[in-house]
């Protein structure tokens, strides 16, 4: 029974390395779906927009992303055991994949259309979601060693900063006016917190092959 549930916290931290996998593949593979678009100065939400061409496809895979994550946040959880910002992790991210499934609701416009409730919808739940991200990051700074802290420390700062760069891009976005770099701005910050989480499964994976305890471990 015991090796029965570590098989199962293993798989549910494997499906975190799988959520990230999967989201940069979601960025790859649906922007090649429409042409014209531009990753640089497109945001990833305008691939979801209401008109995109590629809206159908993002959302069946956004799908199958929340789904990941949301197992993740359960493995988390699971591996917590004394660990309680670790714990605390694990609740956040199941929370994050519970805010996944309303993302469908919530889309944006395209460029230059009427903005209308869906996006201030869409508003509030990237602000929502970001918040999580730092208090995940905050969370789990404090459940490893000083190495897994600084390098949760460093993912806050690039997340803060280049966060702060997508939001200038905001109006410009919705006044249908030249945003040449909100893109690479937002996958920057996508990117650090997607890496961030397979890192922290990597690290609970190895002490699950090993003690089976995250107590003082590091990464």
């Amino acid at each position: 029974m015991h090796q029965s549930r570590k098989t199962v916290r293993q798989v549910l931290l494997i499906c975190g390395i799988l959520s990230s996998l999967l989201y940069v593949a979601m960025n790859v593979f649906v922007a090649m779906q429409w042409e014209g678009y531009n990753s640089a100065s497109q945001t990833v939400s305008e691939l979801s927009a209401i008109g995109a061409p590629t809206r159908s496809l993002w959302v069946f895979l956004g799908i199958a992303y929340t789904l990941l994550v949301t197992a993740f946040g359960w493995g988390v959880w699971a591996s917590a055991r004394r660990n309680r910002p670790l714990r605390v992790v694990g609740g956040l991210m199941l929370a994050c994949g519970v805010i996944g499934f309303a993302w469908p609701f919530a889309p944006m416009h395209l460029r230059g259309a009427e903005f209308t409730l869906t996006d201030t919808m869409h508003i509030v739940l990237a602000m929502v979601t970001v918040l999580f991200y730092l208090l995940v990051l905050g969370f789990g700074a404090a459940a490893f060693g000083k190495r897994f802290r600084l390098y949760s420390i460093a993912t806050m700062v690039i997340l803060g900063a280049f966060g702060a760069l997508t939001g200038l891009d905001g109006p410009r976005i919705a006044a249908n006016l030249p945003t040449p770099w909100a893109g690479v701005w937002e996958r920057i910050n996508i990117g650090v917190f997607l890496l961030w989480i397979v890192v922290l499964a990597m690290a609970l994976l190895r002490a699950e092959k090993g003690q089976g305890s995250i107590e003082g471990s590091d990464v």
